[in-house]
């Protein structure tokens, strides 16, 4: 398996995941992580890049079988779903619960379809090596 760029996109999506989500738990998510960030701006910086690599990677891995593209893809919405779950359970212990369950709410759509495209991903790479 060669690495191309869809696999290095999407590399890239889970590793920002990985430090949006460690920053949010060493700072008990209050924002005062490792990361000299406010919630807002580690959410733009860390979070919402993910969301356009995953898609992005999705729709230019075209001609051969990208069963591991598939699995990162379904990987990355985990970590999205994951982060939507905890912000909407975080959400009923801020003065911000109603705008914390909406954008939680939406982070757990965008991580499962991210997730299905993911799944649509590694369904394909079955169906051509056949």
């Amino acid at each position: 398996m060669t690495i191309s760029i869809p696999y290095v996109i999407s590399g890239i999506s889970i590793i920002l995941l990985v430090i949006y989500g460690s920053d949010v738990i060493v700072g008990g998510g209050a924002g005062n992580g490792f990361l000299p960030l406010d919630a807002m701006t580690r959410g733009i910086a860390f979070g919402f890049p993910p969301i356009i690599l995953s898609i992005i990677a999705f729709f230019i891995s075209k001609k051969p079988p990208y069963k591991g593209l598939g699995i990162m893809l379904i990987v990355t919405g985990i970590l999205i779903i994951i982060g939507g779950i905890m912000s909407t359970t975080s959400a009923a212990e801020t003065e911000n619960s109603t705008r914390m369950m909406g954008e939680g709410g939406s982070l757990i759509i965008i991580g499962g379809i991210i997730a299905v495209l993911g799944a649509i991903k590694i369904k394909k790479s079955r169906t051509s090596v056949s």
